[in-house]
């Protein structure tokens, strides 16, 4: 959705010939597969941090507007709400002091960042949902003033014909409606990237399907949202339900959703965007000059700019995306399941782990897809996010013929997947320093149990025993969370609590 979009109305011919032209699409991307134009394998990554916006209370501030113009660099850009930035950074090739030389530049840009920002009061928090958040921040007057923000609300606001409801059972139970997508603007993200060939994008795909309840066990970061403490990692029902197009009688049928895990594995790419052409309809219905069959016809390498526009629009956590560099196509995923933060170390070990634990699932002779059931994938994905570190996952035993056991996400990790993502790592020729380092980070996080979502909770509690009321807990948290993060180490070192106790009223 990067993509720029200009505001305005469509009439009912707008979607039909939309629909034309993705069909069109698909058909070009068909023929690309069959003339094998893709580029070849290049092992390149790269990743974008969203980003909150705070005052030194702790609160957020409005003004992604005001600290872009400061921040004046191509890197950064807006997001949903007016309290929210990302940061993109370049492609790297997977090898070396890679994850080294990310967490540098991760640093220096966030310094950059939160210094322009400081020029006007506010700083920069990385955080899945910043807990400070409240129901009057939320909402559509606070949508940043980017025709495409407003567009997409628009549309789904009228495809769902109705409030958006937000129902979230964890330790506390919210309930509350919303008559804008505002709120899926609270969830702040790490999306992660890899470039992969045609013939290896299921296989890559299948692994990062498989292993995302881990990811957000071991990362979750998002226990707060409006003042109630619901689950350790919140974002995906929160994402789910403030962009969700379907009414009830919508979702009784069995309508999907379109922030979606998937129901099944896959053969190939081209399944995911062909799925994504026939379930989900049109939000943005918006048709570029380009014909691609003609540039196909032509020796050329089309935009599809609408098979992109409408994939952008369907929000898997694993998100196939086309795209195109120095005149050659090629694939990634997108693997958008963590949260942000808590630190640059804390990222950039979660992006350690992933890539090396998806090449050696990837890789293996007998998959994991092959003996996990899809459903339990996606059941393990909800229980992640509702149980966080403590979470019990079903995963495949040891051994050519294993069935499913239920295990300890963080036994699991220790014992079978680190030593995967060791491997996997070394197959990419990262450095084994970097491999040490940033792996050790997870072993860490594992061994003591604890995360962001961990630490946010366990100091909030914290707060509340020290006579703090729940509005002034949860301020507390977030400054010492942003006193810590900026410091920079990993979240299993913080000490639980406040500095000091703070004073009454």
């Amino acid at each position: 959705m990067g993509e720029k979009v200009v505001a305005g109305r469509f009439d009912l011919s707008d979607r039909q010939h939309y629909r034309d032209k993705l069909q069109k699409c698909l058909t070009g991307l068909e023929r690309l597969l069959a003339q094998k134009r893709f580029d070849r394998p290049r092992n390149l990554m790269g990743l974008e941090i969203e980003l909150n916006l705070t005052g030194a209370d702790g609160m957020p501030k409005m003004l992604n507007g005001q600290v872009l113009e400061r921040i004046a660099s191509r890197d950064f850009q807006t997001e949903l709400a007016m309290f929210n930035l990302e940061v993109n950074i370049a492609p790297h090739p997977l090898g070396g002091r890679v994850f080294d030389r990310l967490a540098e530049e991760i640093r220096t840009a966030l310094a950059y960042a939160h210094r322009k920002a400081g020029e006007l009061d506010a700083g920069i928090v990385m955080i899945g949902i910043l807990p400070t958040l409240d129901r009057d921040d939320l909402v559509s007057s606070n949508l940043s003033e980017v025709d495409r923000y407003r567009l997409l609300n628009d549309q789904i606001v009228a495809a769902r014909g109705e409030d958006f409801t937000l129902d979230i059972d964890g330790v506390e139970h919210l309930v509350c409606t919303s008559k804008s997508i505002a709120p899926e603007a609270a969830c702040t993200s790490v999306q992660l990237h890899l470039q992969v060939t045609p013939g290896r994008f299921a296989d890559v795909w299948n692994a990062a399907q498989a292993v995302a309840a881990v990811q957000v066990a071991i990362g979750a970061n998002s226990p707060f949202l409006f003042g109630r403490e619901l689950w350790p990692e919140s974002r995906p029902p929160l994402f789910q339900q403030s962009t969700d197009t379907r009414p009830p009688e919508l979702q009784a049928q069995g309508v999907r959703p379109r922030t979606w895990f998937g129901e099944r594995w896959i053969s190939s790419a081209h399944e995911l965007f062909e799925e994504n052409l026939r379930y989900f309809p049109a939000l943005l219905p918006i048709c570029d000059e380009e014909e691609p069959l003609d540039v196909l016809d032509a020796g050329g390498v089309p935009s599809l700019a609408e098979l992109v526009l409408h994939n952008g629009t369907v929000y898997r956590w694993n998100r196939p995306v086309y795209g195109i560099a120095d005149g050659v196509p090629h694939l990634r995923v997108e693997n958008r399941v963590l949260p942000a933060g808590p630190t640059v170390t804390d990222v950039i070990a979660n992006a350690a782990f992933y890539y090396g634990v998806v090449r050696a699932l990837a890789e293996e002779s007998r998959p994991v897809w092959t003996r996990l059931p899809f459903e339990t994938a996606a059941a393990n994905f909800d229980a992640a996010c509702r149980h966080g570190i403590d979470a019990r996952l079903d995963w495949p035993r040891r051994g050519r013929y294993g069935a499913p056991v239920t295990v300890d996400a963080v036994t699991l990790v220790r014992d079978e997947l680190l030593p995967l993502a060791e491997a996997g790592l070394d197959a990419w020729g990262v450095d084994p320093a970097d491999r040490d380092h940033y792996l050790g980070v997870i072993d860490e996080r594992c061994r003591r149990r604890t995360n962001g979502a961990a630490w946010q909770s366990a100091t909030f509690h914290r707060a509340l025993e020290s006579g703090l009321d729940r509005g002034a807990a949860l301020a507390a948290t977030t400054r010492r969370y942003s006193e810590l993060m900026h410091l920079g180490e990993p979240v299993h070192t913080w000490p639980v609590g406040l500095p000091e106790p703070v004073p009454l009223g």
